[in-house]
């Protein structure tokens, strides 16, 4: 296997694993430090993951495929998740994923040919209270408008 965590990265884990008794408590975070490590959860980090924690490849793909904040391909530095659930898009979210899709030239689900961006539709970011949400990498974007929208954008070029 070629993939191994850097040596920061092995020493976070090995202080993470400390806390949970049960192992199979570590998947989740072990997903994380994984995909922030290489970027995406491919194949080949799957079954590094997994070599780490003592389970088989298929239980902790099972994991990574339930969850939509681990991303199976990779994405463009930044990775644009427009909530679509019942609160945002009765606040417009349709519109604005139909907005971003338009200023990016891609569809949801895709990345613009320099890599910048991926657009991607999820079901609920937990923010109904002030929807429609978008989260940018960890960061999140509340009450949008178009507006609000083309500005974040700009910040980003």
């Amino acid at each position: 296997m070629s993939l191994a965590f850097s040596e920061d990265t092995r020493a976070r884990h090995e202080r993470m694993l400390a806390r949970y008794p049960n192992r199979e408590a570590a998947i989740l975070p072990t997903l994380h430090l994984a995909q922030r490590e290489f970027g995406h959860l491919s194949a080949e980090a799957i079954a590094y993951v997994a070599s780490l924690l003592g389970f088989t490849p298929a239980r902790v793909e099972g994991v990574a495929t339930f969850y939509t904040m681990y991303n199976r391909k990779p994405v463009g530095k930044y990775h644009l998740q427009v909530c679509r659930n019942l609160s945002c898009s009765l606040m417009g979210a349709e519109h604005l994923i139909e907005h971003v899709a338009g200023r990016l030239g891609v569809r949801p689900g895709e990345t613009t040919a320099d890599g910048k961006f991926t657009l991607s539709t999820v079901e609920c970011l937990g923010s109904c209270g002030t929807a429609p949400v978008m989260q940018v990498n960890d960061d999140y974007y509340e009450d949008l408008s178009e507006d609000k929208v083309d500005a974040i954008l700009d910040g980003l070029r």
